[in-house]
């Protein structure tokens, strides 16, 4: 508690990795270093992994946030460590936890080396402004199991690192790129191995006067002998040492990270207090993850950025638009919660009383600009439907995935409240199975869910030749649409995120400058007046006097259509839709929500109907590893799938192969790929993007999809 009052003593941290590369029994490690839980433990108790489904599994499925003390040179650190999923199906775990951090511990494995999911984290990470230091893992099976010379294993360090650095280069931004390049020579760049609790770092080496020689004696000596290691050079004190030296404090990194992440006005008392991690300046706290605690109710656990917050505080939700007050505030001490009166800015703390706040929330003192909306880099893909065994959960049922969505926002819910279906749509198989165990096990309530379903995407191929008229249920209101496919310049920077999303307040010469750059008309790119999943609304109308009072009703509608588009009411991206003139009733009464809303409507989808809609389908890019005498197997089992092979590279004895496959035909891969290559085969997502269906498959697949839905 002394030292959460001492910012430049903090450093908040995440720990990110491939699946399976020692994350959570690396965390371990630093617990029972910093006297949190014992050391006979460590690394196998995995104190991180708090649900009975994650020991199961042994994979880690949500974050969890720890605290510890470490001790440098007579001087106490406060280290808020956060530990994230690495399977691809729990990646806005990870998107989030960076919000909450400075930097971070990057893992890589010394045998299997940079992978498909570590390039992910690590561009999650540079997106937010967290600075990455690199821990080589697993050095104990490059001695025992492929028996590596000294000079060997340094090669294959210096391999590894030039492979990281070179990926921090491509993904950063300009400046960051070369500054922050881990490098063996001033120690931000660590090695060991978690599983034996040793590591070793140059600077550390030259301290305490240890070789590499040292380490290979003592995997080769009796049974045991490297159990001394971790005496010599124990693993929290090496890593910790690294994370205080190159990692920055809340202070220097806010002055950095909140251009980046907020968006407000820098000049303002509230900017002011964000750059400078202000704890006497108003409240400015972001919610970056919920957990359900059957006695404390909903925690909101995530990073204050600016001021105190104290038990008892009123606090406004700017994206829920409601005030909450605070009844408890906590701090982390190992995994446990302890409850206290107040901390300040710069810590990862957690609230209790925030009863409508969702992850990616920000909280403030009175009304500020919110916090830029935390992004995915993948979407749900993959659908079931949902329903309560007995009749008589149904009430509970829709109270459970509300809190569903609040501790994991990758599942999306659609819940019908007329016909009581309820619809679950998630990253992948694993994703919504894992989901489904939980609202059985944890929550007791009793579901029959369907077989899944892919989630398509429409969108428009050619232009709108002329405008199409859709009329008010009065008729006094006529509004004239055209739709056309969006360039591909345009799409590229919404996906990046350099186009930010959202409706067009008043005068936005942000926005304005992002559109010219992505190639828009600089007159037209005044006239944008909604940025909706990838989908744009331009206003062409000219001198029509009202048209300001219906702007917002065009916008509802507008994004009604592109969540359920004209073909099968699948959601649409890349159309740009124009309002290019208005016949508006003089009086106010005559064009309310419900004359408005039909005619717009009407008129957005037959604009679509008439500019050749089509369907595209989700598609993965997959990276499989298998040894090499399978490469028939796999190959074979990708054509199978609709697939398409990308490349080949041997690592070694493995191959790599990389393809695209339809998520449609995805179901029941794992079980496809475990018996074509007798178990010994593993696959990785690297990226997803939505392709145009082949046009044999277009009228079958709609046919399906209406059917389905009873259109």
């Amino acid at each position: 508690m002394t030292i959460s009052d001492k910012p430049e003593q903090i450093r908040n941290i995440a720990i990110c990795a491939h699946i399976d590369h020692g994350k959570t029994t690396f965390s371990d490690n630093l617990l029972s270093g910093a006297g949190m839980m014992s050391e006979e433990l460590a690394g196998k108790a995995r104190q991180l992994d708090f649900h009975a489904d994650e020991a199961e599994r042994g994979i880690t499925i949500d974050s969890a946030a720890v605290s510890m003390v470490h001790t440098l040179k007579q001087k106490d650190y406060l280290v808020n460590l956060i530990d994230t999923p690495g399977h691809v199906d729990f990646g806005g775990d990870v998107t989030r936890a960076m919000r909450a951090v400075d930097g971070c511990i990057v893992l890589v494995c010394a045998v299997e080396g940079i992978m498909p999911q570590t390039e992910t984290v690590l561009r999650q990470a540079l997106r937010e402004r967290v600075k990455p230091i690199l821990f080589i893992n697993k050095v104990d099976r490059l001695i025992k199991e492929l028996q590596l010379t000294p000079q060997a294993m340094q090669e294959r360090f210096i391999k590894i690192i030039t492979n990281v650095n070179k990926k921090i280069q491509q993904l950063a931004e300009e400046e960051y790129g070369k500054k922050w390049q881990p490098s063996v020579q001033d120690g931000s760049v660590c090695f060991g191995s978690a599983f034996h609790n040793w590591a070793l770092s140059i600077d550390y080496m030259q301290e305490k006067g240890i070789t590499f020689q040292e380490i290979i004696d003592a995997y080769q000596g009796e049974d045991g002998a490297y159990k001394a290691l971790a005496k010599k050079a124990p693993i929290h004190e090496v890593v910790l040492n690294a994370v205080i030296k190159h990692l920055p404090n809340p202070v220097v990194a806010s002055a950095y990270r909140i251009p980046k992440i907020w968006h407000g006005d820098v000049e303002s008392p509230f900017g002011k207090s964000l750059l400078a991690a202000d704890k006497t300046g108003p409240i400015g706290f972001v919610v970056t993850k919920i957990a359900i605690d059957p006695q404390a109710g909903e925690i909101s656990a995530g990073r204050l950025f600016s001021g105190t917050m104290k038990k008892g505080a009123t606090l406004y939700l700017n994206r829920a638009g409601v005030e909450n007050r605070v009844q408890q505030v906590f701090v982390y001490n190992g995994a446990k919660r302890e409850i206290v009166d107040n901390v300040p800015a710069g810590n990862i703390i957690g609230v209790a009383g925030l009863r409508n706040a969702y992850p990616g929330e920000s909280c403030t003192t009175g009304q500020q600009t919110p916090f830029e909306a935390i992004t995915h880099i993948f979407d749900p893909v993959i659908t079931k439907a949902i329903e309560a065994k007995r009749p008589q959960d149904l009430p509970k049922l829709v109270e459970v995935l509300i809190q569903v969505t609040k501790e994991d926002p990758g599942v999306q819910i659609e819940i019908n409240q007329e016909t009581g279906e309820h619809l679950m749509s998630g990253m992948g198989e694993l994703h919504l199975e894992i989901i489904e165990n939980r609202i059985k096990t944890e929550k007791g309530v009793e579901v029959i869910t369907s077989p899944p379903v892919v989630v398509f995407r429409e969108t428009v191929t050619g232009k709108t030749a002329e405008a199409q008229e859709g009329k008010s249920p009065n008729k006094h209101n006529r509004l004239y649409f055209t739709a056309e496919p969006i360039t591909a310049q345009m799409r590229d920077a919404i996906k990046a995120g350099k186009v930010p999303s959202g409706r067009v307040k008043k005068k936005d010469s942000d926005l304005w400058a992002a559109l010219v750059e992505a190639g828009m008309d600089a007159k037209e790119a005044r006239s944008v007046r909604d940025i909706f999943n990838g989908n744009v609304l331009i206003d062409d109308t000219r001198g029509i006097v009202h048209i300001g009072e219906i702007q917002e009703l065009v916008n509802d509608m507008f994004e009604d259509v592109m969540m359920k588009g004209p073909i099968a009411n699948e959601p649409c991206f890349g159309v740009v839709v124009r309002l290019l003139d208005a016949k508006l009733h003089e009086d106010a009464i005559h064009r309310g929500p419900a004359q408005m809303y039909p005619a717009v409507r009407d008129g957005i989808r037959s604009a679509m109907a008439v500019a050749k809609p089509l369907i595209y389908e989700p598609v993965q890019t997959i990276m499989f590893d298998a040894p090499e005498e399978y490469v028939g197997e796999i190959s074979k089992l990708i054509s199978n799938k609709r697939g398409q092979l990308l490349d080949m590279q041997a690592e070694g004895a493995m191959q790599q192969i990389t393809a695209r496959i339809p998520v449609a035909e995805m179901f029941g891969m794992s079980n496809d790929l475990r018996s074509a290559t007798g178990g010994r085969g593993s696959s990785s997502v690297i990226d997803q993007a939505f392709e145009r269906l082949p046009d044999e498959l277009q009228d079958k697949i709609i046919g399906q999809i209406r059917t389905r839905k009873g259109l």
